[in-house]
């Protein structure tokens, strides 16, 4: 009974490693060095509003599933999960991608430099919200806006 015991739980243990070894592995290449960018207008992350000015995003967790968007003198911050996309443009340029509907911008997209993957921002509810209210009065659309940003 005991060896049994002891051999399950070496099994697991192993197995576990391998797991983790071979995933800090693949997703390594998916993090986001920081990128920085003079966003010209105030605009909203989650359900915080920033205000204009120099900010950097930078990937949160090793996997970058996280990004941490922070103003240039740490006055505003704020944590978004993402999901990864990939360039359908053949665009290599390091940009942030922002939905516009009317005045209000959320930030949406992060572009490092390179050709790499990019990261979705998840909507958050505002922005679903300001979505139902135009889809109401007929306004299905937003603009997209992109800012060119430095990858450092």
């Amino acid at each position: 009974m005991k060896k049994q015991m002891l051999k399950t739980l070496s099994m697991t243990v192993i197995t576990l490693t391998i797991v983790l070894a071979t995933a800090a592995v693949s997703t390594k290449a998916q993090s986001i060095r920081r990128i920085d960018a003079q966003i010209p207008f105030e605009f909203v992350v989650g359900d915080k509003t920033m205000a204009a000015g120099e900010y950097s995003v930078l990937s949160t967790t090793q996997d970058g599933s996280a990004l941490t968007i922070r103003s240039a003198n740490n006055s505003d911050s704020a944590i978004r999960l993402t999901n990864t996309m990939d360039s359908r443009r053949g665009d290599t340029r390091c940009r942030l991608v922002f939905h516009r509907y009317g005045q209000t911008y959320f930030l949406a997209e992060v572009w490092p430099s390179g050709g790499e993957g990019g990261r979705q921002l998840l909507k958050s509810k505002a922005e679903r919200a300001v979505q139902r209210e135009l889809a109401r009065v007929g306004h299905t659309g937003y603009d997209r806006v992109e800012l060119v940003a430095v990858a450092r």
